[in-house]
């Protein structure tokens, strides 16, 4: 801090241009513009400023003549003279473009952005792009979307659930409006939480995290929600075959203040129920999601901006036996409010600060006959962050911040009724309770025109406390003491140095060489027993059992454009370290269920190595990319597979996406198509069977030895602009998903039959394919008014 009021004493001779840049047909601010100051009379370097998620830029110079520019995908351009004798305040309000040529193409960020930024593992998709991708069910999916780009995969067929880079997937931090979304899913994943039309931006980072991103090893996925129309009234909704949603947005006070609200639904259950005989599973139960969306903006003045964002989205599904005596109800939801306060402090000093709260929480009833058995669990965060930026003279950008995390974590708790009998209580683990902290300070600086670094330390302490209960168990996992902790008392603390380091040579304007090194720690984790991420997966802390994960990334990559910035093309080589990793110990048995949770754990390591290959078209009528990644993820646990190393469940050799998109006619009809291509994930089978002292044992190989066949699949899709005026836009999307209706394994499953006879006895155990969606085409009216 010394060093930032020294600086800033030193350079009081230069003076800065700073302000918010917004759309000006709705009033929203515009992240990631290019601010272009040029000198107007002398032959100099060109500088420049980009903005941030809150729209904010500030360039500091020398006294002087400026040539300003601005450009903006879809916008038209701005250029403005500046005499800079003195500091000055000046927003923006991009104007939308009505006219789209071929000959003139505007980038929402400068041309050779993926060559001349530092950013190593950072990918932006459009919601414009995403909108325009074949979905299924025509629901347009954020998650879905990002399961395209290299280094992401998906779980499977459908799921939403994603692994980056040999991470698990409670190693992928998710972020709406910079409060953290714990499961990301609906219909067991097979939806994402994140509606499309209430959606600004979304970006996922996978290596070279700045110190301002923390908390997860594999990934950080940032959304953020529109914040409303300042101008006018506006609603958008769409119709489906099983979806509907609406939209509503518009001033409270106009230019000053605004709302967001979204909101959408399934309807399947309701329309499926008059088709469905009175034996069926599913007569009389519910199953659907809904998910609600709001958001306030207020411009108090030029300084200060207030943001209220909330989200809350809600899972029920359910199924009956035939004679209805056996019930079963899922039901699984995400709360979210965050409060956030945008400060310019000076032009060249800038405060983010937030307050957020999460809860998620799951339940699950089963009735048998007289008997109801209750399973739950959940997850709650109280949340406060505060970030300075600090844009000097010279070319430096500073970030200063803090974050604090309260968690409450609740493992699973169970209760059981038997009609008019007292409740039957069995052992339940009580919450887990722990504070964590975190500060960091990150600059990213230009050395010369042809080295750029980001260079940054994060500090965390996190600490479970009381009240706890510590079971002391024997070799048979029979509790034979305890340790009582009060509340507040110190069970166990951790705390770590993170540094971060991002390099990026620059060969030439249209190649460069970037690298990266990333130390992360983990204090939150996740275990599961399914092949996928599923509700009932329980979150845990680090304790005094339960040690933080540790992961070191180191990632060389080469970006180069082609043909004036048309093609964007890059290779990217990572290797990670982990350690620390937990699994579920092999052969859990009911005594376990008097312990604490965290002792049913196995501790190991990992590591994880691969290339990425991203080419990009980014202009003109035909639009897309490609994306393939080699990789290689195992996994080392002492305790499990004879102590060998064993490739993880989500080990995927092969991945390949193609995205394409054609402007058939311009600003009316688009056609789109997605073909994805991916090697099978690993499974245990089982080999054999013998007799052990009378028993009959299954004898299963190597973990994870085998692989399911390789999944494919194309999408297409039609968007047609059916009408198109001043105040009314209206159209149809056409979608078909799977369409050579290609049978890709959901999960394998074994039957085994068995024939006695007096001399012999015979088993046969055979493999079956579950495969869950075939060919679906759908159609979507969307409107906008």
């Amino acid at each position: 801090m010394l060093f930032v009021l020294l600086s800033s004493f030193s350079f009081a001779q230069h003076f800065s241009v700073s302000g918010v840049i917004k759309d000006a047909a709705n009033g929203e601010t515009l992240p990631g513009v290019y601010v272009v100051m040029q000198p107007a009379y002398v032959h100099a370097e060109t500088k420049g400023a980009v903005t941030n998620k809150a729209g904010f830029y500030s360039v500091t110079l020398d006294t002087g003549v400026y040539v300003l520019h601005i450009a903006y995908l879809g916008y038209k351009e701005v250029t403005d003279t500046i005499y800079l004798f003195h500091n000055h305040a000046l927003n923006f309000e991009l104007q939308p473009s009505a006219v789209v040529t071929d000959e003139v193409v505007v980038t929402a960020q400068r041309d050779d952005h993926n060559v001349t930024s530092i950013e190593v593992g950072k990918m932006e998709m459009k919601i414009e792009t995403v909108k325009a991708l074949p979905a299924l069910f025509g629901e347009v999916d954020v998650l879905k979307s990002i399961q395209l780009l290299p280094g992401v995969q998906s779980a499977t067929e459908g799921n939403t659930g994603f692994y980056v880079r040999g991470g698990g997937p409670d190693q992928n931090l998710i972020l709406l409006d910079e409060a953290t979304i714990y499961t990301a899913g609906h219909l067991f994943g097979f939806f994402s939480v994140f509606n499309g039309d209430a959606v600004k931006s979304v970006e996922i980072t996978k290596s070279g995290m700045p110190a301002y991103y923390g908390g997860r090893l594999a990934s950080i996925l940032d959304v953020y929600q529109k914040e409303g129309n300042l101008k006018k009234y506006q609603v958008d909704g769409g119709i489906g075959l099983i979806f509907s949603r609406l939209t509503v947005q518009g001033p409270i006070k106009k230019n000053v203040a605004s709302f967001i609200v979204s909101a959408r639904r399934t309807y399947a259950d309701v329309l499926m129920q008059p088709f469905l005989k009175k034996s069926s599973p599913m007569k009389g139960m519910k199953f659907y999601f809904y998910d609600l969306n709001a958001k306030i903006n207020w411009i108090i003045n030029d300084k200060h901006r207030l943001y209220l964002g909330a989200y809350y989205g809600n899972d029920k599904y359910g199924f009956k036996s035939k004679s209805g005596d056996t019930k079963a109800i899922f039901n699984w939801g995400n709360a979210a409010v965050s409060l956030r306060w945008n400060y310019i402090i000076t032009p060249q000093l800038f405060l983010n600060t937030s307050a957020s709260f999460t809860n998620y929480d799951f339940g699950t009833t089963m009735q048998m006959s007289v008997y109801e058995f209750n399973l739950k669990s959940g997850v709650r965060d109280y949340s406060l962050k505060s970030e300075l930026t600090y844009l000097p003279s010279f070319p430096h950008q500073f970030k200063f911040g803090v974050h604090y995390v309260f968690h409450t974590l609740f493992p699973n708790s169970y209760d059981v009724h038997a009609g008019d009998a007292a409740t039957l209580s069995l052992p339940t683990s009580k919450p887990y309770y722990a504070h964590d902290l975190s500060v960091y300070a990150n600059d990213e600086f230009e050395v010369c025109r042809w080295l750029k670094v980001n260079a940054g330390l994060r500090y965390t302490f996190f600490a479970h406390i009381g009240s706890f209960t510590r079971y002391v168990l024997d070799d048979t996992y029979a509790v034979v003491d305890s340790i009582i902790y009060r509340p507040g008392q110190l069970v166990k603390a951790y705390n770590s140095a993170e540094p971060r380091l991002s390099l990026r040579f620059l060969i030439d304007s249209a190649t460069s060489i970037k690298a990266s090194y990333t130390m992360n720690y983990q204090y939150l984790h996740q275990a599961s027993m399914a092949t996928v991420s599923l509700p009932t997966d329980v979150w845990m802390p680090s304790t005094d059992i339960v040690k933080p994960q540790i992961g070191h990334q180191v990632s060389l990559g080469f970006y180069r454009n082609f043909r004036r910035n048309m093609f964007e093309t890059s290779v990217d080589f990572y290797y990670k370290w982990l350690y620390n990793l937990i699994e579920y110990r092999d052969g859990l048995n009911l005594n376990m269920i008097n312990i604490n949770a965290d002792q049913m754990y196995t501790f190991g390591k990992g590591w994880s190595y691969g290339v990425e290959f991203f080419v990009k078209k980014a202009k003109g009528r035909f639009t897309g990319f490609i994306g393939y990644t080699l990789s290689f993820t195992k996994r080392k646990f002492e305790e499990l597979n004879g102590g060998k190393p064993f490739y993880a469940k989500y080990d995927r050799r092969h991945d390949l996406s193609i995205n394409l998109s054609y402007e058939i006619i311009v600003g009316k009809l688009t056609a789109s198509m997605v073909f994805v291509f991916a090697s099978g994930n690993t499974m245990t089978i089982p080999l054999g069977y013998y007799f052990f002292d009378g028993n009959l044992i299954t004898e299963y190989s190597e973990r994870n030895a085998y692989r399911l066949p390789p999944y494919h699949r194309l999408d297409l899709s039609l968007n047609w602009t059916i009408k198109k005026t001043a105040k009314w836009e209206t159209g149809l999307n056409f979608s078909i998903y799977n369409v050579y209706n290609h049978k890709n394994p959901f999960f394998i499953f074994f039957e085994t039959t068995t024939d006695f006879s007096p001399t012999q006895f015979e088993m046969e155990t055979k493999a079956y394919q579950m495969s869950l969606l075939p060919i679906i085409p759908s159609i979507t009216w969307n409107f906008s008014f």
